[in-house]
């Protein structure tokens, strides 16, 4: 079986099938992000059910060496950050090998939880991974829309 076979059969199984979504680079300055992937989102903005979780998945290339990663979650509202809980801030126990090297590719892997007290409204995710000298290794926008 080829592997584009095993995926639509494992789509087909009932497991989720993350989405490539289009994203905005906003400071990637010590990585580069080569995809972004949540799901569900099978279209823009994603739709955010309260009280559910979604997958974020991004695969990216560290132009650094870094002993430490942390993620940085913000919802931008009219312009204004506001900081999104997420359940694992350590990127080094979501997916990642620590300690990070310079010219490899990783796959950061995080759950963005929906909380039933957040209002239905349209808005930004900045989603952020910094390096030990507080430098981002990579940094996107994506729309969402909480429903």
């Amino acid at each position: 079986m080829d592997l584009r076979a095993g995926v639509v059969l494992l789509c087909l199984m009932g497991l989720t099938c993350a989405e490539l979504v289009k994203y905005i680079d906003c400071g990637s300055s010590t990585g580069k992000v080569m995809t972004v992937d949540i799901s569900p989102c099978p279209s823009l903005p994603c739709q955010l059910h309260k009280g559910q979780s979604y997958s974020v998945n991004v695969t990216f290339n560290s132009a650094v060496q870094s002993q430490t990663s942390k993620a940085l979650v913000h919802g931008v509202i009219a312009g204004v950050p506001v900081p999104f809980p997420i359940p694992i801030e350590d990127g080094c126990k979501s997916g990642i090998q620590c300690p990070i090297k310079k010219q490899q590719s990783y796959h950061y892997q995080n759950t963005l939880p929906v909380k039933t007290v957040y209002p239905a409204i349209k808005l930004v995710v900045e989603w952020e991974l910094r390096d030990d000298e507080n430098q981002d290794l990579f940094c996107i926008k994506f729309p969402v829309q909480i429903v």
